[in-house]
């Protein structure tokens, strides 16, 4: 990987102008994978928009985060002399802070990608990649030249390659790694999209103390009433055990977002509290946590005064 641009990261604290990086190359080098990564490590990604319309996007005054525009020979409008006079044009203005991220990878590697996923090329109609491979390279050629960041993917698996776009952007390791902590009833189901789901059933349940039914897991009360069960201690090193194990996994493989689950009957005591405490275990450790309580959104809950529901804690 060469890169012209250092690291984007340090650069962003000390600029103003809106950062735009331009992703392109060869087909099947992996520029979707490259847009993927960015838009989880914060880019707003706009992907194949026509040429034309590219400077009246940022006409459009400055965005919110960084922008990623992905573009190729499919991109209506595309060739290596719009691509030119398009940058050119951006580079002008003041305002922006341009780069343009190439990537390719060797022809046979390519031949091989298109021949494993029977992909057709988009520049070979008769299904000889081979030739289309060729003809997009020599097409690109000039547009390479002006690359200011190009990464060889001829030997990458997805997840380098994400680690790589990574590295470049000045994220450290685990940064990237954003979590989602839940508490929810098993009585309405369980969410969608969690990656771990921990019943937590087995522990004594604070609704049958009237004095503390109509409280939930955020009441110091309810939480030490389920952390007094004799069986809570062990399991809870469990865990955090586990989970601190597989963090730094899922983060070394790349993965953006994580979602842990706890269920219990009524999703308001036992849950709530498991959440609560492991939300705060991580947000201690450094990462980036957010935490919700689904039956204390749920219209009509009694959450009381320390319910804060949809929250970031890390």
């Amino acid at each position: 990987m060469s890169d012209g641009g250092g690291n984007r990261k340090g650069k962003a604290a000390a600029r103003s102008a809106q950062h735009v990086v331009l992703v392109t190359g060869a087909s099947g080098a992996g520029r979707s994978t490259t847009i993927r990564a960015l838009e989880d490590f914060g880019y707003e990604v706009i992907d194949n928009l026509p040429m034309r319309l590219i400077p009246r996007v940022m006409q459009a005054g400055p965005h919110d985060h960084p922008l990623a525009l992905g573009i190729d020979v499919r991109t209506r409008g595309f060739s290596a002399d719009a691509l030119a006079e398009t940058i050119d044009g951006l580079i002008a203005d003041p305002a922006l802070e341009v780069e343009l991220l190439f990537l390719e990878c060797r022809s046979d590697v390519l031949a091989n990608r298109f021949s494993e996923t029977r992909r057709r090329h988009p520049l070979a109609p008769d299904d000889d990649s081979v030739r289309g491979i060729a003809r997009e390279i020599a097409l690109l050629a000039p547009v390479r030249e002006r690359a200011d960041v190009l990464i060889d993917t001829s030997d990458l698996t997805v997840h380098e390659l994400k680690a790589e776009i990574q590295r470049w952007v000045g994220i450290a390791e685990g940064e990237a790694l954003t979590i989602s902590v839940q508490s929810f009833s098993f009585k309405r189901g369980v969410p969608r999209g969690l990656d771990l789901v921990f019943d937590v059933r087995f522990l004594q349940n604070p609704h049958w103390e009237p004095a503390m039914r109509l409280l939930t897991g955020l009441d110091s009360q309810v939480a030490d009433h389920v952390k007094a069960d004799p069986r809570y201690p062990e399991f809870y090193q469990r865990l955090k055990g586990l989970v601190d194990f597989l963090l730094p996994a899922y983060a070394q493989e790349g993965k953006a977002h994580l979602s842990i689950g706890f269920g219990c009957t009524g999703g308001r005591h036992r849950s709530v509290t498991l959440a609560e405490t492991l939300a705060k275990g991580l947000a201690d450790a450094g990462w980036r946590v957010s935490i919700r309580h689904r039956e204390l959104e749920a219209p009509g809950a009694q959450a009381g005064p320390a319910a804060t529901p949809g929250r970031q804690i890390g």
